[in-house]
């Protein structure tokens, strides 16, 4: 198997570098949790303190749904709030999910990733030097260019808590 981050044909060549990198990562998420059972998705750790899986993918999956409007210069439709928020709890935490099946996660997101398939197209070279602002109180300020690089990023850091969650489910699964 060949790796490589090939721009989209229908967007500006980093645009398109950028995006693929976002893509990727997702395709890499859909792997690393192929084949996960409810009861998987919904684990939070060996001390149940942990976030679960379920959690982690729509918080990703929410932060890149900011990200589009951001990059879009829209600000997110309540609907969207309503429908896929809020990105923390009263206690500062990620919101508690259970019992939010695995596909219907994954599709949500694959729809978020549609949306910025779209705003890319869009985009030329040059709008990545844009500046948005983003933060839980819009406090801070970043390029559209370090926008798309946060979200591949981003998601790949909750894949390696994923990662070891599946360790230890698997792990706890053995002493059961």
């Amino acid at each position: 198997m060949l790796y490589d981050l090939q721009g989209e044909a229908t967007m500006s060549p980093i645009v398109g570098i950028l995006y693929s990198a976002v893509k990727e990562n997702n395709q890499r998420l859909q792997l690393i949790t192929n084949g996960m059972s409810q009861e998987e998705v919904d684990y939070k750790g060996p001390t149940n303190n942990f976030n679960s899986t379920a959690q982690l993918i729509k918080h990703i999956m929410y932060v890149d749904l900011n990200w589009v409007y951001r990059i879009k210069g829209q600000p997110l439709p309540h609907s969207l709030k309503e429908q896929h928020g809020p990105m923390i709890d009263a206690n500062n935490w990620l919101p508690m999910i259970k019992g939010k099946s695995l596909n219907s996660l994954i599709s949500d997101y694959e729809g978020v990733l549609t949306m910025l398939n779209d705003a890319c197209t869009q985009l030329t070279d040059a709008d990545l030097d844009t500046i948005v602002t983003f933060g839980h109180e819009n406090e801070k300020q970043a390029t559209i260019r370090w926008g798309l690089w946060h979200m591949a990023d981003h998601s790949r850091y909750h894949q390696a808590n994923i990662n070891q969650l599946r360790k230890w489910y698997k792990e706890n699964s053995l002493w059961n």
